[in-house]
């Protein structure tokens, strides 16, 4: 096997066993020396790789945003509303985040905060694997997320109305986290309570979209994007 195809093998099979082991014991009770023994490798040769647990959630939590894109693309139509696109989305998104709710909390602070570099290894260091890794996948996930949103709004039918049109995107993302901060708190079977949620929020979103058309409501959307332009100046 060449250098290259065993080291993703490699990276694959901890970020496989990390997974296994927070959902079986938690997330507390899992270590990086667990890990690597499990995955058959030394406790060094894991933090090569991932220089901490935190890492290795944020490697199966970009995975997950993989999946999410996968899965939702397809199911964009030309020419359907805006509510339909954001319906799909978002249970698509619990779809593939449903096997994983013990980590729901872990996600979210992997989602809304930046992981730090622990690595013993120079952050530069061409030796490193780790090195390679996107370093923030709070901004890895938001990119994503933020890119399907911007598909489902081109897509749709009718348009939105131009004034909001660029930064639509941006605000349906911020839909789509706090329903994903519901889904980490919703203890009901299945978390059914926040697929009721989605079924609900989805066309109230797209109407009141819609209804940016008319003065009043628009005063208040021009307001909140206002908000979130200058929000991004900071990011």
């Amino acid at each position: 096997m060449a250098a290259g195809a065993k080291s993703e093998t490699t990276r694959q099979r901890l970020v496989e066993t990390a997974t296994a082991l927070f959902r079986t014991q938690g997330y507390e009770r899992t270590t990086m020396r667990g890990i690597a023994e499990a995955a058959g490798v030394s406790v060094g040769n894991a933090y090569y790789y991932f220089p901490s647990k935190e890492s290795l959630v944020g490697e199966l939590y970009r995975s997950l945003q993989d999946e999410h894109r996968s899965r939702a693309l397809p199911l964009l139509r030309a020419g359907h509303n805006l509510g339909e696109h954001l319906r799909v989305i978002l249970q698509a998104n619990l779809d593939v985040l449903g096997p994983y709710h013990s980590l729901g909390h872990q996600f979210l602070k992997t989602a809304a905060l930046p992981v730090p570099r622990t690595s013993r290894y120079p952050v530069h260091s061409s030796s490193n694997p780790a090195a390679d890794l996107p370093q923030d996948a709070a901004q890895v996930g938001r990119g994503k997320s933020i890119a399907v949103y911007r598909q489902a709004v081109q897509a749709a039918r009718p348009q939105p109305p131009l004034a909001i049109r660029d930064d639509l995107p941006d605000l349906l993302w911020l839909v789509h986290m706090g329903l994903t901060l519901f889904w980490v708190y919703d203890s009901s079977p299945g978390q059914a309570r926040s697929r009721r949620l989605v079924n609900n929020t989805a066309p109230l979103v797209a109407k009141l979209v819609i209804l940016s058309r008319l003065p009043v409501v628009r005063n208040i959307v021009e307001d909140v994007v206002k908000l979130l332009r200058g929000a991004r100046v900071h990011d």
